[in-house]
């Protein structure tokens, strides 16, 4: 009887050991960015090993010995392998917003169906996918109809998997509404394309990293839309952001074309991209708005009151942050 029971308890702790050792490596891509980053340092503080998968092997690594990095290797793919060997879970926050001389929608979506592949042949138990919100594969936004194709094929691809849909990111470093208060300190007057009646949903970055988390370490396939706790009309957001900082501007519209010239001419004076036709389409369209149930508890308005006097006073820009990459 003492012998059934010692053997018992053995078989328990080596399943509890072969638990914990199959869960503590967990590669996130790009954790030297902003999402990713913040990934990334939640997987730490829960005590796992993290591995990361770049492009940026020689930028600035804010972990330090922490988190080790490798190249993407999407061109060798037995060394995308090799380097997801022994994974756990993966956290693709890999992409690109826009189409550009050295990036493309295209390359992304075929690049990140090598990704799911490698992750597949190297014994990944899990991948956490970040989307978009409402993707379809019938748009005629390459964005959402790449994000539509990489949904499926993970779902086809038998691995245990969640898909989170994000509309809008924000928080520190943030990009879309870092930039729209810039533009209200900078501006005698802010445009917004058409009436501005159109639904965004943005998401704390904090909060989004921890639902990412939490999905890793669930077993259930998942399909969750990454939404904050407040709704608002694009226009309504650009006024809430203004009266937070401050600053007393006229909101006109102004119709798309119009401020598709507007915008790029001040990309181009900002050396960066400030918005794309598709991206004023999407927008315009509700594709950043869902109907299901916020998921982050973070409220923009309250983070934006809490960081009222830096919000916006520098820009971001998004080129500068590719520059000097390999």
């Amino acid at each position: 009887m003492l012998e059934t029971l010692e053997t018992t308890r053995l078989t328990g702790q080596s399943m509890l050991l072969s638990q914990i050792m199959a869960s503590d490596t967990h590669a996130v891509t790009g954790a030297f960015g902003y999402s990713g980053r913040h990934i990334a340092r939640l997987l730490l503080a829960a005590g796992h090993r993290v591995i990361t998968l770049t492009n940026s092997l020689h930028r600035e690594n804010p972990f330090g010995d922490a988190v080790r990095a490798f190249p993407f290797d999407f061109d060798e793919p037995a060394r995308l392998i090799e380097h997801l060997r022994g994974v756990d879970v993966l956290y693709n926050t890999y992409w690109v917003r826009f189409n550009h001389a050295t990036f493309t929608h295209a390359q992304a979506v075929q690049n990140t169906l090598t990704l799911f592949a490698a992750a597949k042949e190297a014994g990944v138990r899990r991948i956490v996918h970040v989307s978009i919100t409402n993707p379809s594969e019938d748009s005629p936004l390459e964005y959402f109809h790449g994000k539509a194709r990489l949904e499926r094929a993970l779902r086809e691809s038998g691995t245990s998997h969640a898909i989170v849909r994000p509309a809008v990111l924000f928080g520190d470093q943030d990009i879309l509404i870092n930039n729209i208060a810039y533009m209200l300190r900078h501006l005698p007057f802010f445009g917004v394309f058409g009436d501005g009646n159109y639904g965004i949903q943005p998401i704390h970055v904090e909060d989004f990293a921890g639902l990412i988390v939490e999905q890793g370490r669930s077993t259930e396939n998942a399909l969750i839309n990454a939404v904050g706790p407040e709704t608002f009309m694009f226009r309504g957001l650009v006024e809430a952001i203004a009266k937070i900082i401050d600053v007393h501007r006229p909101i006109i519209s102004v119709p798309p074309g119009i401020g598709y010239v507007v915008a790029k001419l001040a990309g181009w004076m900002l050396g960066d991209v400030l918005l794309t036709r598709e991206e004023i389409t999407g927008l315009m369209s509700g594709l950043l708005k869902v109907d299901t149930p916020p998921t982050g508890r973070i409220k923009l308005t309250e983070w934006a009151k809490d960081n009222a006097a830096t919000l916006g006073i520098t820009y971001s820009n998004e080129l500068a942050r590719r520059r000097g990459r390999p």
